[in-house]
């Protein structure tokens, strides 16, 4: 965005009192030295000049093939250019993303979607081709194209510039991951299955490059980084294995759609081995409390814990399961509203009088509350049964997209 006038003020905000947060409205913009209050009304009420409209535009657009050279000139460039994810990438020659768009009957120039690193920014537009790009750069195969389509045509970014540190989380269903052989069973989430790696990959490739950029320190803002964001937790649910309706079932498709889930905001993430016969309960709420107000946790079940949790309950579906998560994740008002992330994402909005922000605003300090809605807890069956492993990972649902519109 050229053209867009800025005034500035130091990272972080948070912690920082108010007496600090007014000094910075009152005081001068630490960048060019004058006052801050001043350069803001003059942004939002000063016309543009002739300079400026001319250069309101902005140059997208990129040669499609670079000049020839070397493999490792080539591995350089791209690397220099911050086009990869730091690791060494497959060069996409015009003979493998030919090979690669062979994975869908859509046409190389057609739109895919659009996406941007933050909602403060504009939105830049992807093409299969383009997509078929980064595919190619991850070590992905033609037969995933259609998967990958379908997270970029999300708008999702998986590279979102929050301070915070966010990844990505991609469950995939349907018959789609036998016909690409993905893993949902012994070690789905780590870095064992080709297409499960490759996938996540090609995601987080995409989205950095089509979105206009990704570079710590300007269109990246992550304070620690986060490594979930390599592969953005992409795996398979274990559907024959669950005791209950397939993740994309829940979400209205029928059982033999082929979809892609997403999480973003991924961060927290709490492990946990059975579901103990004397004290689940206390041990659910832990995890629950301990993920924290912002994001909220999605469980993800060994099959074996997963019949462990149906049979406590007894939770014959997995409503009864995250009705029971909501009810019994009760935290203090006063310890509620004491978290920088409900002070900052929600107090606003219980100022503003959205609900149920603005009745747990009004509380007593030792009213209990629920930490979260039931319908923003969600439960995803995966692994290999093993051990009666499970783990709560905090994020936010971004929804369930088709695959199939993409083959």
């Amino acid at each position: 965005m050229p053209a867009l006038r800025q005034a500035f003020v130091p990272q972080p905000i948070v912690n920082l009192s108010r007496e600090e947060l007014r000094a910075y409205v009152h005081g001068d913009d630490p960048v060019t030295g004058r006052p801050f209050m001043q350069e803001v009304v003059e942004a939002l009420t000063r016309p543009l000049d002739a300079q400026a409209a001319h250069g309101a535009g902005f140059e997208r657009s990129t040669p499609r093939l670079m000049e020839p050279a070397g493999e490792d000139e080539l591995h350089r460039t791209f690397l220099e250019h911050g086009w990869t994810d730091r690791l060494p990438i497959v060069l996409p020659t015009e003979e493998r993303v030919e090979a690669m768009l062979a994975g869908t009957s859509r046409a190389p120039g057609e739109v895919v979607g659009h996406m941007r690193p933050t909602a403060y920014r504009e939105a830049w537009e992807l093409t299969v081709e383009k997509v078929a790009v980064n595919a190619v750069m991850a070590g992905a195969r033609p037969e995933y194209l259609p998967v990958i389509l379908a997270l970029a045509a999300t708008g999702v970014s998986a590279r979102n510039s929050s301070t915070s540190s966010m990844a990505a989380m991609v469950v995939v269903n349907g018959p789609i991951r036998h016909e690409v052989s993905m893993n949902a069973g012994v070690g789905a989430m780590g870095p064992y299955n080709h297409a499960n790696a490759t996938i996540g990959r090609a995601y987080g490739l995409l989205s950095q490059n089509l979105q206009g950029g990704s570079v710590p320190g300007e269109t990246y803002m992550g304070s620690q980084g986060n490594a979930y964001a390599f592969t953005n937790l992409t795996f398979a649910e274990n559907e024959e294995r669950s005791p209950w309706r397939p993740f994309h079932v829940d979400a209205g498709y029928a059982p033999g759609d082929s979809t892609v889930s997403v999480w973003i905001g991924c961060q927290a993430t709490a492990f946990v081995t059975g579901v103990r016969p004397r004290h689940w309960r206390e041990r659910v709420r832990q995890v629950l409390l301990g993920i924290g107000p912002s994001r909220a946790p999605v469980l993800l079940l060994d099959p074996i814990a997963a019949r462990e949790f149906q049979a406590r309950g007894p939770f014959a579906a997995k409503e009864d399961l995250t009705r029971w998560m909501h009810e019994n994740a009760l935290i203090r008002a006063s310890e509620f509203w004491d978290n920088q992330w409900t002070q900052t994402i929600l107090r606003p909005k219980a100022v503003l009088g959205e609900e149920p922000w603005a009745t747990y605003l009004g509380l007593d300090d030792d009213a209990l509350v629920p930490v979260f809605g039931a319908e923003d807890l969600r439960v995803v069956v995966v692994g290999g049964e093993t051990m009666a492993t499970w783990k709560a990972v905090g994020g936010n649902f971004a929804g369930t997209f088709s695959v199939d519109e993409w083959r």
